[in-house]
């Protein structure tokens, strides 16, 4: 299937067409748990840590996040290499990216956010499950973003 006859912008090119019930998701849910304790126990999750980083006072951030771009590498690389399928079996497709200032402004935005909130989207939730509930602004205000920039970018130049 091409790229054209896809809806990239709501599903992605590698979106599943088979449909899964509420039960056979429990395994994102099981997932999801897990990385949420990993985050924790690593303190990824921790406004100081975050803090520590954006001031350049320790490697610890850097070096999670270091180590998971050389597993992302690793991993486009195998699947590239070995036709690695999806768990419903479906062929995964490595788009090309080009570049283009926009995304250097975002980048920008998306940094400046995260120093501020000390928070990125990926541990909102288990900085929520923690009890850090003033996260919850955080969360909204990501959500808020996202829907604003899905009324605008069509505007925007990209």
């Amino acid at each position: 299937m091409s790229l054209e006859n896809k809806n990239t912008d709501s599903e992605g090119i590698n979106a599943s067409h088979k449909k899964e019930n509420a039960f056979e998701n429990i395994k994102y849910l099981i997932v999801g748990i897990f990385f949420g304790i990993v985050f924790v126990k690593a303190e990824i999750i921790s406004w100081f840590r975050i803090q520590e980083m954006f001031h350049l006072e320790s490697f610890h951030m850097y070096g999670v996040i270091g180590c998971a771009v050389v597993v992302g590498l690793i991993s486009v690389q195998l699947i590239k290499k070995f036709n690695i399928k999806t768990l419903q079996g479906e062929k995964i497709e490595i788009q090309p990216k080009t570049f283009n200032k926009g995304q250097i402004y975002g980048g920008l935005l998306f940094g400046f956010g995260w120093a501020i909130t000390g928070a990125c989207p990926g541990p909102l939730f288990a900085q929520i499950g923690t009890g850090a509930t003033v996260i919850v602004v955080t969360l909204v205000s990501a959500i808020a973003g996202t829907w604003v920039y899905g009324l605008i970018k069509d505007k925007l130049p990209h």
